[in-house]
């Protein structure tokens, strides 16, 4: 705890707060099937959990580099 006279760390700026932050891969990518494996590009603004495998119909998730 940062003391009152200023000597104490600084806590402001560091981490993502209480609550986490976000977790968002970014626009590239890929997404794959857990069920069979197939690869698809990631397409921006769409979350990879809610697209559906083209040779399965499984629904995708991001792809973990």
């Amino acid at each position: 705890m940062p003391k009152q006279d200023g000597t104490g760390p600084s806590t402001r700026g560091r981490g993502r707060g209480k609550m986490g932050g976000g977790s968002a891969a970014g626009p590239g990518g890929n997404c794959i099937c857990p069920g069979c494996g197939t690869k698809v590009p990631h397409s921006r603004g769409i979350p990879c959990n809610q697209m559906k495998c083209p040779e399965c119909g499984a629904y995708l998730t991001r792809e973990v580099s």
